[in-house]
Order: C-alpha cells, then structure tokens, then sequence
C-alpha cells in the first residue's frame, strides 16, 4: 500500500505513521508536500501567550507557497485543544489574500472518525494470527470490520482479533494530527509570510515563591517563579513566552485539562521576566525564546530579592482559622527592597534558616494579586501559646431593612512577653460599627481590624456591633 499508508494497530485502538505523508499535510520543518500551492517551509517563528485560566494565545508565523487564483494551505503541528472558531489567518506584508472557507481537522481524535474516512477506500487487515485481509472498508462498528473483495463478497473480522489496519493516503486525509486548512484566493501568487492566531486549551500558568528568613527573622530572601504548564497536545519550539495575570473574562468556561505524566524543568535564576501594564491585567515576557513541550512543567524566573525587609506580626481572621492566632510575615513590595512589580497570585512557602545554618520549612501561604508599593501578608503558621475564643453575643432585628450584631473575641496571651495582635472581621453588604471596645479601621468593602495589646496572662477582649443593613427591602 506504500510508505506513505497509516498504520492502526492493536485491534483497531492505537496508530502510528509509517513514513511522510504525500499529500498536503505537512509539518512544521516543512518536509511535507504543498499540494495544491499550500506548504510551510522551514522558517516558523512562535509567540505563546498563556493565561492563568486554561487558556493560552498561539501566533505561528510560516511563509506558504501560493498558485495564482485559488491554492489551498494546509497547517499541521497545531494545537491539539485549540478552539477551530477563534482561528484567524492573515499575510504579513502587503499580498491580498481572501479566505473562501477554513476548516479544522483531528482524524486522529479517534480510531472511528479515522476509519469513517476509509469506508468505500482499500484497506488491508493484519489477523493476529498473521492472515492478510484485503478489499475495501464497508462498514464497521465497535466489534467488527466488514470487507467487501473484488467479486463483492463479504467478510465480517471481529475487531478483538485484528492486530494492525493499513490504510493508504487520501486526498483531504491529513496524516500528521491536528490540523488547519484553508481555501486562500490570491492573484499575485508565490511565497507570502502569514501569521496564524488560535486560542486553546491546555496552557496555564501560576504564580509560586520561595521565601529564606535569616535567623534573626527581620529579611527575607524571595525567589519568584511563573510555573507554566503545557497539555495542550503540541509542542511550542523556541518560542516567544508571555504570561497574562488577571482574571479575563470569557463568554464560556475552558474546557479542563488533562494532565499526564508532567515533567518539570526549572531555568537559570539569572532570568528575569520583563513586566508591564497589559490592558486591565499585568503581562510578563520572557527575555529569552524557550520551548514549551506538550506535557511538560517549566519555571521561569520572575525575580529573585535579597534583604527584604520583614516584620512578624500576629493575626487572628476567624476566617481564615477560627481557633487560632496565626503568625504572618509583611513585607512591602517596592523597589527598595529588590521587588517593586506587581506580583501575581500565587503560594509562598517559607523557609528559616535554624542556628546552625540549616534551612526549615516554616509554612505556606497564598498570597493575592498585590500591586507594586502595597503590602504583602503571608501567615505561616498558629501560635500555639495565645489562646483565642471568638463568639456571637446578641442579635437584633433594629428594622425591615437593618439588624445589629454583636461579637466578642478574647485573647490570652501565655508567653513571657506583650504581643500586638491585629484582629480582622468581615462583613457584607452595607454595614457600620456602632459600638467597639477597641477602635475599628475599615481595611476594605468587607474588613474591619482592630489593634490589640495583649500582656501576659491578662486576657483581653473585643467587642463590637455591627449594624448591617439589607439592599432592595423597603422600609413599612
């Protein structure tokens, strides 16, 4: 059936090529046919923008052999879950070209869709025994093939006993997996550079940190990582890298990604990801082309401080842990202190470096979008020796629209020396404080903090009222 056959093994679940194709698909080097006037040659350059949300921007820009009139280009080495309604194709440079009709198509997406093709089409069956079977593919299902030979008898193999199918190209057929095509008329013809864009799914990307306190607990030194993951079934060659941080909104949800077997490869930590303002959101680039291979983890370096200043603080959010005064590290983002770019959402786990030099892990946090010269709040873990109880002491309904809260929280501090603790409530809607022990700074639409001296063994307590009042209820 010759070279150029695909080959389905295994009772009809798994294939593979068996050399070139020779027709149309090509693959990126360009060592495949052009067919009708399509066909990339070896020139490809790639840009990868991946966002934080299964989401990911391919620009591949080939140059193509067009036939004056009408010519059909063929991509192949495309995204496997990319999305066929955001694909769109345009000339770099001045040649005018007019897109009849674009189609996407993944054959390979099952052996089915693949043999649907070949009904009607010569085919030839390997037994397991190591009979050959030949003639065309009448129908099949999920446990036979039917054959029909040269004088139109038929012969029915059960699927479980056929170890291989040979099927030989097609015209329209492609061989190398996902792939593009287009029906371009251009009058001038010839070689033009064109810029293919597709969104798909499968690349993501977040934000990690590695955080070293010296001993004496007052800096931090801070590695900031972008760990970008790739399942979106192709690989991205030397690429240029950007990743977007901010939430896009999107008319529908990704579709989920399917993780097999990642790998992991970390960059030099010399690298640093150029920032700047994108939009709403924050975009990163990478000073360096990188490959990105399909199920692959790479980490590329977002910075790396030395000497941030940090001050440790105790903070008790009943809800972020109800039962327990946490223990947080604050560091300010700027400059000054070897950062000063927005950092993105991401966990910082935390490491001290003990008497002896040895480093430990002293706990993890997840820390928000902060924006540059705000402060950064990471807890690492309870304190065991300051003891909290938190409870609601009253409830009243004040109107129709209005009702009034009352909360106490006493602490008892057990070790040998006072402690500031910031205490940190929430609430919704429309509200005010009326009443507190204690002042109460709002932080934000649903924060309120209070700022506690706490001495040895003398408990201390807050309390407050807040009255809080409900939209879109009219008063009788």
């Amino acid at each position: 059936m010759g070279r150029a056959a695909l080959r389905i093994a295994g009772a009809v679940t798994a294939f593979a090529l068996a050399g070139a194709p020779a027709v149309r698909a090509q693959d990126p080097s360009g060592s495949g046919g052009s067919g009708e006037g399509g066909g990339a040659d070896r020139n490809r350059d790639l840009s990868v923008t991946v966002y934080n949300e299964n989401l990911g921007l391919v620009k591949d820009r080939r140059t193509v052999t067009l036939a004056r009139g009408s010519s059909e280009i063929v991509f192949t080495g495309v995204a496997a879950q990319l999305d066929p309604t955001s694909v769109h194709i345009r000339p770099v440079g001045n040649t005018p070209l007019e897109v009849a009709w674009q189609d996407y198509r993944n054959d390979f997406a099952t052996t089915d869709r693949l043999l649907q093709r070949y009904v009607d089409q010569r085919v030839e069956v390997r037994m397991k025994g190591g009979d050959p079977r030949r003639g065309a593919l009448a129908s099949f299902d999920g446990a036979f093939l039917v054959l029909r030979g040269p004088d139109g008898a038929l012969s029915m193999l059960t699927r479980a006993e056929v170890q291989e199918v040979a099927l030989a190209s097609l015209p329209g057929v492609p061989t190398g997996g996902p792939t593009l095509v287009w029906r371009i008329r251009s009058a001038p013809g010839g070689a033009v550079p064109v810029e293919v864009s597709y969104l798909t799914g499968g690349l993501t990307w977040h934000a990690e940190y590695v955080a070293i306190q010296d001993e004496a607990g007052t800096s931090l030194e801070i590695q900031g990582w972008a760990t970008v993951e790739n399942t979106s079934g192709e690989t991205y060659e030397n690429a240029l890298v950007k990743l977007v941080a901010g939430s896009l909104h999107r008319a529908a949800v990704p579709r989920p990604m399917q993780y097999q077997g990642l790998m992991r490869v970390e960059l030099p930590t010399s690298l640093k990801l150029d920032e700047r303002g994108f939009s709403e959101y924050h975009l990163y680039e990478l000073p360096e082309r990188a490959t990105i291979a399909n199920n692959e983890v790479k980490q590329l370096g977002l910075f790396h401080a030395r000497g941030v200043k940090v001050a440790r603080k105790f903070v008790y959010d009943s809800e972020k842990n109800a039962d327990q005064v946490m223990a947080t590290l604050e560091f300010q983002n700027e400059a000054a202190s070897g950062i000063g770019m927005p950092l993105p959402a991401g966990v910082v786990r935390v490491y001290q470096r003990d008497r002896d030099g040895a480093l430990e892990f002293a706990g993890e946090d997840r820390i928000q979008h902060t924006a540059k010269n705000e402060k950064a709040r990471v807890a690492v873990g309870g304190v065991f020796d300051v003891a909290v109880e938190r409870k609601q002491t009253d409830f009243k309904q004040v109107s129709a629209r209005e009702t009034e809260t009352t909360v106490e929280i006493t602490l008892r501090n057990h070790r040998d020396k006072a402690i500031d603790v910031t205490v940190a409530e929430h609430a919704y809607g429309s509200w005010e404080v009326v009443r507190s022990s204690y002042p109460a700074t709002k932080k934000d639409a649903t924060t309120l903090e209070f700022s506690v001296r706490c001495a040895p063994e003398k408990p201390v307590t807050v309390s407050y009222t807040l009255r809080t009042t409900i939209p879109g209820v009219e008063p009788r």
